[in-house]
């Protein structure tokens, strides 16, 4: 026995100009200037940022960092789920089948009886109201969002990693710097208290130069725990557990590193490009809108096609004997919700403008950024030659008030206010130069600067929403 049944909705017939209009993206309204408004560094060299700094040892932490960093691979495991995600939604556009089969033996009064059914069902959308190809457009949106968000991560570390390193070499130099002004103040001391000894200086002199050296060996602890708290944090930053990290010794040690001439900047339109949270940004946008059209598709009818093979029989000898086959298809009419589709339609487009407000935000960010390094690289460029003036003219008062004091002609008051007025001349000259390494990082940092790999490759290679 052989029987077939079809069950064919008519009303699908009028489905046919349905199909779903993709939502466009909003005009972004960008406009970035043509160039900034502060000078920009001199550029000598292409590649990556940090190798301006011709240290192989910041090259190598970096290296390390972009391979190892726990947040750049939890990143890269975000993209590789939603790359996941947008195969499934992909799949979702393709017929289903799934099988099933099963037998049973039926006994009662010495009598049994056997069968077994095995059977193919399947569905099919043809996505007449357009949301499955939004739902596509959405994760293909979020899959390019997770690529810009690994790229944005790399720029984020491979920038703290040259920070804390900058601050690593800057507490060295500090130790160093500690060490001279000791032997300064020692130097002082022992004079004081040989005159004090010979009857020619007061036991004041003595306190008081002693109560300086005091204060200068008491800022040793601070500065070990900022050293250590920079190498942790590089421990961190390269994936390893804080103190294992071993940090090679540069050639010189006690200076802070000077950046030369890094990659080409561009102009403000390439953090359009290039910046991996503006890129992330847009890619949100593009899944608000994809949002949208997801909404509006549940406004609009939608039909599901089923269908189904069975084959088998009542008696396992006859087994196969009888066939099955259904084909049908469900049509689903809105017709009334008391206005919640239409609501959440004005939700999502709530949502789209809320992410083009982002989208613009994180641009005038990434703008401010790179406008404010340019102006702080100018700004210690010209305080390094005043701090470099001051620690002459201090070294000369020092020496004129040790001499002056020594004749009698100058009190102790005059040589050790010399001696502070050298030391602090000298440790701000060591943290203006520490900052101006700083701002070149927050520069090339802002700017998005080539780091090695590009932009779209961070991306996984995400394809444009479809």
């Amino acid at each position: 026995m052989i029987a077939a049944r079809f069950h064919l909705c008519a009303l699908a017939l009028l489905l046919g100009g349905c199909a779903a209009v993709a939502t466009d993206l909003p005009e972004a309204q960008i406009a970035p200037p043509e160039s900034y408004r502060a000078d920009l560094p001199p550029a000598g060299m292409d590649g990556v940022w940090w190798r301006a700094f011709s240290d192989p040892v910041l090259d190598a932490l970096v290296d390390r960092g972009l391979a190892a960093n726990l947040d750049i691979a939890a990143a890269e495991g975000r993209l590789a789920a939603a790359e996941a995600l947008l195969r499934a939604e992909r799949a979702d556009r393709l017929p289903t089948i799934d099988g099933s089969a099963e037998a049973s033996v039926d006994v009662g009064e010495g009598t049994s009886r056997t069968g077994a059914s095995a059977g193919l069902f399947g569905t099919f959308d043809p996505d007449f109201s357009g949301r499955l190809r939004a739902e596509v457009r959405a994760a293909a949106a979020r899959y390019a969002e997770a690529g810009y968000i690994r790229a944005d991560q790399r720029r984020l570390i491979a920038a703290a990693i040259a920070a804390q390193y900058v601050e690593y070499r800057r507490t060295g130099a500090q130790l160093e710097l500690l060490a001279e002004s000791t032997d300064l103040q020692r130097q002082t001391l022992r004079i004081v208290t040989l005159r004090f000894e010979a009857g020619l200086s007061a036991n004041l002199d003595v306190r008081r130069a002693a109560a300086d050296l005091a204060q200068t060996e008491a800022r040793l602890g601070l500065i070990e725990i900022a050293r250590a708290q920079a190498a942790h944090a590089l421990a961190i930053l390269v994936g390893e557990a804080p103190g294992t990290l071993v940090i090679a010794e540069p050639e010189s040690e006690t200076t802070i590193p000077n950046y030369g001439d890094g990659p080409p900047l561009g102009g403000p339109a390439n953090l359009l490009r290039r910046r991996g949270d503006v890129l992330a940004a847009e890619a949100r946008l593009a899944a608000a809108a994809a949002q949208v059209g997801i909404e509006q598709s549940d406004l609009r009818p939608s039909l599901v096609v089923p269908g189904s093979i069975i084959i088998g029989d009542g008696s396992i000898n006859g087994l196969f004997s009888e066939f099955l086959a259904t084909l049908g298809a469900a049509l689903d009419l809105p017709l009334f919700d008391g206005g919640r589709r239409r609501a959440e339609v004005a939700a999502a487009r709530a949502e789209l403008d809320a992410s083009l407000a982002e989208y613009r935000q994180a641009f005038l960010e990434a703008l401010g950024e790179a406008e404010t390094a340019l102006v702080a690289i100018t700004a210690y460029r010209a305080r390094a030659g005043s701090l470099s003036e001051a620690i002459e003219q201090s070294e000369t008062a020092l020496g004129q008030s040790n001499a002056l004091y020594r004749e009698g002609l100058a009190s102790l008051f005059d040589v050790l206010d010399a001696q502070r007025q050298l030391i602090s001349s000298r440790e701000s000259l060591l943290d203006n130069e520490a900052a101006l390494a700083n701002a070149f990082i927050a520069l090339h940092s802002a700017a998005a600067s080539p780091d090695g790999e590009a932009v779209a490759a961070s991306a996984g290679g995400a394809p444009p929403p479809q």
